[in-house]
């Protein structure tokens, strides 16, 4: 019995120290240079836009999302309007079992409010002390985190980076996947392969999906909708809005409500 009162009192004092926050603004158009922490990192934005980069692609995260970022991924971030930053740092060697690869992730209501009232909490606290309940609350619901349909893989090849970054020059673009062939000389299902292989996904899912996450950037620095979809190559608003309620859930006026 003493035995087990005493792993419980250690498990508490140990959630209780493995929990850290912080709290950074930064001005519309900021980049942070490619960096790593040692420990895990909920990144956090409670105002703007992050778009985040790394090895693995590219996140578009708007406001009341996040990203979860692991230990020893580097990854730099560009602010899409003036960004209010909170960010979570967990000990990887005291919670083993959280994700170990980068992903966009929703925020509930209650982890939002226990990281704004996290911010204010000097390391270490108590364990059995209100602060200390709010930081093993906070590692309760990062167990929860569900994951968001916001990255865009980067491919390796060399000629698949050349047709994505001319997609996402020019969002409009609505060559055929002939004319990149023709443009490349590069066989049609060559090109299929490749993008399957470097991205898991096809050449129309991929331009698809670039387009939606560069919909979110205008559309969060207060662009129109109807101004938004001419300028990413849709044939109407409604156009728009259909396929950006398809592939989030909600349309481009209540995502950011």
């Amino acid at each position: 019995m003493i035995r087990t009162l005493d792993a419980f009192l250690l498990h508490i004092n140990t959630l209780a120290s493995t929990v850290t926050s912080s709290a950074t603004d930064y001005p519309d158009n900021w980049f942070i240079e490619p960096h790593s922490h040692a420990k895990h990192q909920l990144i956090y934005a409670i105002e703007g836009v992050m778009v985040v980069h790394s090895d693995q692609g590219q996140w578009t995260v708007p406001p009341s999302r996040g990203i979860w970022m692991p230990c020893g991924h580097v990854h730099a971030v560009r602010c899409i309007g003036a960004v209010k930053m909170r960010s979570v740092f967990v000990r990887p060697d005291h919670l083993p079992d959280l994700p170990t690869q980068t992903r966009a992730v929703s925020i509930s209501p209650l982890l939002s409010e226990l990281i704004k009232t996290s911010v204010g909490i000097p390391a270490p606290c108590e364990p059995d002390s209100r602060e200390g309940r709010v930081m093993r609350l906070i590692v309760d619901e990062l167990a929860l985190l569900p994951t968001l349909p916001l990255h865009l893989p980067q491919p390796r090849d060399a000629r698949l980076k050349t047709i994505c970054s001319a997609l996402q020059n020019d969002p409009a673009d609505s060559s055929t996947l002939a004319q990149w062939s023709e443009r490349l000389s590069l066989d049609e299902k060559t090109i299929q392969r490749l993008f399957n292989k470097d991205t898991g996904m096809t050449f129309g899912q991929w331009r698809q999906q670039s387009r939606l996450l560069l919909a979110l950037e205008r559309i969060a620095v207060g662009e129109k909708i109807i101004d938004v979809a001419g300028a990413l190559g849709y044939d109407s608003p409604s156009a728009f809005a259909t396929m950006f309620k398809k592939q989030f859930g909600k349309t481009p006026s209540h995502f950011f409500k």
